[in-house]
């Protein structure tokens, strides 16, 4: 037995040793200790690691395929007997076998199957020089077909976010001006205050907003705008139980609504969401227009009739009709 096998005979032995018992919990020694014994171990078995990659053709990749040897070496101290063979021999052919399986999932033309129609892996990362000389890769020129669809409804839905934010802005805007104009009113209607000294005297109030009132309107607001913004969501349930609550949290929903209807319409921001054009509905050769029918005469002269109607009276003697009286005269006119 070489140096090389005893040592990893022994670096098998102490990992196999430190692993916990059934049942039991492996404890923060034995981790360390395993761990240890286990990096000794595959210090000894990369020459081995190294000539069979070389061996199965993964040189391009190395890493995966150090992983898979790294399994194997775990798998065969797992299932190691000493009593029935060394473990030099025991390890081979568990990182053949990993080592075998990369391959197949890396290169299918190496099965059986595809050897039979000459199948050839080609890699999506590999370079390729296009006809104008650039260099490109498979991989850039999938074409991924629901990537304009996926694109458009992203840009949509960030789109409407950000209108739907501008709106509330708008109309918590619109409320707040509205509201600071009634309490400026509100302020100058104040009564003349008396001071405590009768010697000064009386003076008015300037309009100046009270501090509290106006924190207070800016809680109204905070409140408005949570409200609406819930109701566009359609998640007004989550805010209260109560029925009564809920449909008056949706009456000031729907006033807030036609509110900012009517800031879109006038906003220069918003102008262009109510001016489309509707289309037109489009007409195929095939489509019949139908042309009213009109029950006057034509206006080309040449295609209007005259029709003469002669009556007779009681005895039988024909009777010449106004307008037949002027048609016959005019046609011994014209001959």
């Amino acid at each position: 037995m070489s140096k090389i096998t005893a040592a990893l005979e022994a670096a098998v032995a102490e990992v196999i040793a430190n692993l916990p018992k059934d049942g039991e919990k492996q404890t923060n020694r034995q981790r360390v200790y395993g761990d240890r014994a286990f990096a000794r171990v595959l210090d000894l078995v990369a020459p081995r690691i190294r000539h069979f990659i070389r061996q199965y053709g993964l040189v391009a990749h190395w890493e995966d395929a150090e992983q898979c040897c790294a399994i194997g070496v775990h798998r065969a101290i797992q299932a190691y007997d000493p009593s029935k063979a060394q473990f030099t021999t025991f390890v081979n052919w568990q990182l053949r076998g990993e080592l075998q399986s990369l391959r197949f999932r890396l290169m299918t033309d190496q099965r059986p199957s595809a050897k039979k129609v000459e199948a050839t892996t080609v890699s999506l990362h590999a370079t390729a020089m296009a006809a104008d000389g650039e260099a490109t890769s498979l991989e850039s020129m999938i074409e991924d077909e629901d990537a304009l669809e996926r694109t458009e409804a992203c840009a949509a839905e960030h789109l409407a976010d950000n209108t739907r934010e501008a709106l509330l802005d708008a109309y918590v805007a619109h409320l707040r001006e509205v509201g600071i104009d009634q309490l400026r009113r509100r302020a100058r209607t104040q009564r003349s205050r008396q001071n405590d000294d009768t010697s000064l005297p009386r003076f008015r109030a300037r309009g100046a907003i009270d501090a509290d009132e106006l924190a207070e309107l800016e809680e109204r607001l905070a409140s408005q705008r949570e409200i609406v913004a819930h109701r566009l969501n359609d998640d007004l349930s989550d805010m209260t139980d109560d029925p009564q609550e809920r449909e008056r949290l949706r009456q000031v929903a729907k006033r807030a609504a036609k509110t900012i209807a009517k800031i879109a319409q006038t906003d220069e921001r918003f102008g262009g969401m109510f001016e489309r054009r509707k289309p037109e509905p489009r007409r195929r050769a095939t489509d019949r227009v139908e042309v009213e029918q009109s029950l006057l005469p034509m206006p080309n002269p040449g295609e209007t009739r005259v029709l003469v109607i002669e009556a007779q009276d009681m005895n039988g003697m024909p009777v010449m009709l106004p307008i037949a009286h002027e048609a016959q005269a005019r046609r011994s006119r014209l001959n």
